[in-house]
C-alpha cells in the first residue's frame, strides 16, 4: 500500500440566468466541499453575441450564464478570490476574450494575481466544427486565436492552462474510442504545431508549452473500454510529445486530464438509472492511478429531464466525495499494472489511433479533415451505427429498450419541480442592463479599444493585450466578436450527413415505400427540412433525424446550426417543403418554436406539419401542440424509423390524402 494520494479536483458544471444569481450557486457549491469552478457561459456569450442579439431570443440564460462585459464577470465572481481559486471555463470561439476579462477581473482583486491564477481555458474551436458547434469564425483565425492565447499565458499566466483538448464531445456526437483518441490528439498536433511555428515562444520553452495542454475527456458506461482508454491516452501522448516535439522531460509530458462523464447515455426514462450510470462512468477515471483524471465533473441524474436543480448537483458532487473519502481506492498503486487483459486492449485501442491518426496527416492535418467534412462525416456514421444497435436491441440500455416495466418515480411524481427553471424576465433584465452599460461609457475609449483590436487582428501581433484593452474600455463580448467578424469572417462547418453511411439491418423498406407512395399520390417528391433554430449548437440528433429521412426517401434540406425563425421559414417556402422537423436542446423552444409556426402561417404555408424534437417537458410539450405543432419527441423516443412513419402520416393528414 501506497501513500494515500490527494483526490482529484471536484467540480460540478454550473452557471445560469445572471452573474447574481450564479455567484450565489457558486458559494454555496463552494461551502458543500467543492474545490474548483466550472463556470457554464449562456449560448449567446459562446458564440459572440449580447443578450439583445436577434439570434439571442429565448436563450439568454438557459444553459448557463451571460456574461456581456468586465462587470458581468465581476460580479460572477464577487467575493470568490481568483488568486486561491481552480476555475474551468467551458469558453472556446471567445476563449482569449474571456481570459483577458477574467485577468483584468483577478488584478482588480488582487494587482500581484497573474502567476498564481490557475485554472483552464477549454478553448478546443476544432471539436466545435464537428459537435458543439458553437465557433465564429473559419478554422485558420480560430487556430490563431488558440494560438495567441497559449503563446501570451506561458509567460504571464504560468500555471494557466490555456487549451483544453476536448475529446468529451466527440464521444457524444458518435465517436467509437479509437475516433475519440485519434482525432484529440491529431487536434494536439494542430495545436502545438501553430505554437511552435508562429515564432512567439522560444524554442528552448517548448516544454512549458507541453506542460500546458492540458484533455477534457468523456468516460462512458462500458467502464473496462473507457479505462483501457484513459491509458491509452496516457501511452501516446508519452510518445507523440517526445518524438515530434523533442520533450525530454517526462513531467512536462505528463497526460493531464480531466473529465464530465457521458451526458449521452443518460435517460429520460427510468432516470434513476442515470446515477448508477454516472458512478461506473466516474470510475472509469478513478480507478487506474496511472491514468487517473486530474478533475471530474458529474452530470446529474435528471439532465436528459431538463436543467438540474442544486440539490441534482449536491447529488453528483456526493458520489465523488464518497469515492475519495469514504473508499479506499487512492490508497493503493496502480490496481491494472501487468494485467495482461488490460495491456492487450490498451494496445488494440492504441494501435487503431495511430492508423486513425495517419490518415488524418495524410489528409494534411486536422484542420483539412475538418474543412473537407471528413471528420464531421466519420462521427455522424458511428453515431448512426450506435443509435441503429440501440433500436435494435443489440445494445441495451435499461429501461429504454429492455425491462422496461416500472414502478411510479418519487422522483419524478412532479416533472415540473424535477428541474431548475429560468425566470422568463431574465432576458429582458440582461437586455436592460447590456444597453444601460453602453450608454454609461466612454465612446471614445470603446472606438479606440476596437480600432485596435481590429488592427492587430489583421496583422501577426497577439491579440490578448488588444483584448485587455477592449475589457478595460467596457466594450461588450458582441462588439469584440463583431470587430473580429469583420476581420476574419465568419464560417458554416461541414454538416457531414450527405456524406454519412447508414448502417446496414436498419429495416426501412415499409416506410420507404409509404414515401414513394405518398409522393406519387400528390405529385411531388416528399420534402423535409430539418432546422436548427437559435443557437443550439448541439447538432447530433438533427443529423441522425436527417440522415434517417434520407434514407427513407425523403428529400432533406438541411442547412446546418444557428438559423433564425424566419431564415428556417424562408428556406421552406423556397424548397416547398411538405413536412418541418425543428431540434431544440438549449431550452428555448417556448420562444423560437412558436415563432416558425407563425411565419409559416403567415406564408401561407398551413398544410406543413411542424414537429419539434428535444429535452422538452411535458408540460412545455402541452403548450407547443396548443401553438400549433403537430408533434413533439423527446430522448424517449429512440425509433427514428417509427419517426419517420409518423411524419409521412403528418403528412397525408395536411395533404387530405386518404
Amino acid at each position: 500500500m501506497s501513500e494515500r494520494d490527494r483526490p482529484w479536483v471536484m467540480r460540478t458544471y454550473a452557471g445560469h440566468s445572471s452573474p447574481a444569481e450564479s455567484n450565489a450557486l457558486y458559494r454555496r457549491n463552494l461551502e458543500k466541499g467543492q474545490t474548483g469552478l466550472s463556470v457554464a457561459f449562456d449560448l449567446p456569450t459562446q458564440t459572440g453575441y449580447d443578450s439583445d442579439h436577434e439570434l439571442a431570443r429565448g436563450e439568454v440564460g438557459k444553459v448557463g450564464v451571460p456574461i456581456q462585459h468586465l462587470g458581468d464577470l465581476a460580479a460572477l465572481f464577487d467575493g470568490i478570490p481568483l488568486d486561491r481559486m481552480n476555475t474551468s471555463m467551458t469558453i472556446n470561439a471567445p476563449a482569449l476574450w474571456m481570459l483577458a476579462l477574467y485577468q483584468e477581473v483577478a488584478l482588480a482583486q488582487n494587482p500581484d494575481a497573474l502567476a498564481s491564477l490557475s485554472g483552464t481555458t477549454q478553448n478546443d474551436i476544432v471539436k466545435e466544427y464537428l459537435s458543439r458547434g458553437t465557433y465564429i469564425f473559419p478554422p485558420g483565425p480560430s487556430l490563431r486565436l488558440t494560438t495567441d492565447t497559449i503563446a501570451y499565458t506561458v509567460s504571464a499566466m504560468p500555471r494557466w492552462n490555456p487549451v483544453n483538448i476536448c475529446s468529451y464531445h466527440l464521444q457524444e456526437a458518435g465517436a467509437t474510442p479509437v475516433q475519440e483518441v485519434a482525432f484529440a490528439l491529431s487536434t494536439a498536433i494542430a495545436v502545438l504545431d501553430a505554437v511552435r511555428d508562429s515564432g512567439q515562444v522560444a524554442p528552448e520553452r517548448f516544454g512549458d508549452v507541453v506542460q500546458r495542454i492540458s484533455f477534457f475527456v468523456n468516460a462512458g458506461v462500458r467502464f473496462v473500454e473507457e479505462m483501457c482508454k484513459m491509458r491509452a491516452f496516457v501511452e501516446l501522448w508519452d510518445s507523440l510529445t517526445l518524438e515530434r516535439y523533442g520533450i525530454e522531460d517526462a513531467r512536462q509530458r505528463r497526460f493531464r486530464y480531466g473529465v464530465q462523464v457521458n451526458s449521452l447515455g443518460l435517460t429520460e426514462a427510468q432516470p434513476e438509472n442515470n446515477v448508477q450510470r454516472i458512478v461506473l462512468e466516474m470510475l472509469a477515471v478513478t480507478l487506474s492511478k496511472n491514468a487517473r483524471a486530474r478533475a471530474v465533473q458529474l452530470p446529474a441524474w435528471n439532465e436528459a429531464l431538463g436543467l438540474p436543480r442544486p440539490w441534482d448537483q449536491q447529488w453528483s458532487l456526493r458520489l465523488q466525495q464518497v469515492l475519495a473519502y469514504e473508499s479506499d481506492l487512492l490508497e493503493y498503486d496502480d490496481l491494472f499494472e501487468g494485467s495482461p487483459v488490460i495491456a492487450a486492449k490498451v494496445s488494440s485501442l492504441a494501435e487503431g489511433a495511430r492508423a486513425e491518426m495517419a490518415r488524418v496527416e495524410e489528409m494534411g492535418g486536422v484542420i483539412a479533415a475538418v474543412e473537407s467534412g471528413y471528420l464531421k462525416s466519420a462521427l455522424v456514421s458511428s453515431h448512426a451505427g450506435r443509435r441503429a444497435r440501440v433500436e435494435s436491441g443489440e445494445d441495451v440500455v435499461v429501461g429504454v429498450n429492455r425491462f422496461t416495466s416500472t414502478e411510479p418515480n418519487p422522483l419524478t411524481t412532479d416533472l415540473g419541480a424535477a428541474v431548475q427553471t429560468v425566470d422568463p424576465s431574465v432576458a429582458s433584465r440582461a437586455v436592460s442592463a447590456v444597453q444601460a452599460w453602453r450608454d454609461c461609457r466612454d465612446a471614445s475609449a470603446v472606438a479606440s479599444a476596437l480600432e485596435r483590436l481590429k488592427t492587430d487582428a489583421a496583422g501577426p501581433t497577439n491579440l490578448m493585450e488588444a483584448s485587455r484593452e477592449c475589457a478595460r474600455a467596457g466594450v461588450t463580448t458582441g462588439e469584440w466578436a463583431a470587430a473580429l467578424r469583420s476581420v476574419f469572417g465568419e464560417y458554416r462547418a461541414p454538416t457531414g450527413v450527405s456524406a454519412a453511411v447508414a448502417p446496414p439491418g436498419a429495416s426501412l423498406s415499409s416506410v420507404r415505400e409509404r414515401v414513394r407512395r405518398t409522393g406519387d399520390e400528390i405529385g411531388a417528391h416528399l420534402r423535409l427540412l430539418i432546422g436548427k433554430p437559435g443557437l443550439d449548437g448541439h447538432s447530433n440528433g438533427a443529423e441522425q433525424v436527417a440522415v434517417r429521412a434520407r434514407d427513407a426517401g425523403f428529400e432533406v434540406v438541411y442547412q446546418g446550426i444557428r438559423l433564425t425563425p424566419a431564415q428556417i421559414v424562408a428556406a421552406a417556402v423556397a424548397e416547398d417543403v411538405h413536412a418541418v422537423g425543428l431540434s431544440v436542446l438549449s431550452g428555448s423552444h417556448l420562444e423560437v418554436v412558436p415563432a416558425v409556426v407563425r411565419g409559416l402561417r403567415e406564408a401561407g404555408m398551413h398544410d406543413v406539419p411542424v414537429v419539434v424534437g428535444g429535452i422538452i417537458p411535458p408540460g412545455d410539450a402541452r403548450k407547443l401542440l396548443a401553438e400549433g405543432v403537430s408533434a413533439v419527441f423527446t430522448p424517449k423516443d429512440i425509433d427514428l424509423t417509427d419517426m419517420m412513419d409518423h411524419i409521412v402520416t403528418l403528412i397525408r393528414t395536411a395533404q387530405g390524402v386518404r
